[in-house]
């Protein structure tokens, strides 16, 4: 029972030594972090994997006659 007072989020107040948390983000800031910033890098990420794949696609680097007649 003590260690749960103990870890009870009133002392979360209280400053450590060292601790300087700095400025709060806006609602524009954190969604732009949060939100528009991994969209825009998922979409880099993939166009440059379409950009590449499609220059991969050439007959030098594949099988020309993978199918076996019967």
């Amino acid at each position: 029972m003590l260690m749960l007072l103990m870890s009870s989020p009133a002392f979360a107040l209280t400053r450590d030594d060292g601790d300087d948390p700095g400025p709060g983000l806006s609602v524009i800031n954190t969604l732009g972090l949060y939100v528009a910033a991994p969209i825009v890098l998922f979409l880099v990420i993939a166009g440059l994997t379409m950009v590449l794949a499609r220059n991969s696609d050439n007959s030098a680097t594949h099988a020309v006659n993978t199918h076996h007649s019967r």
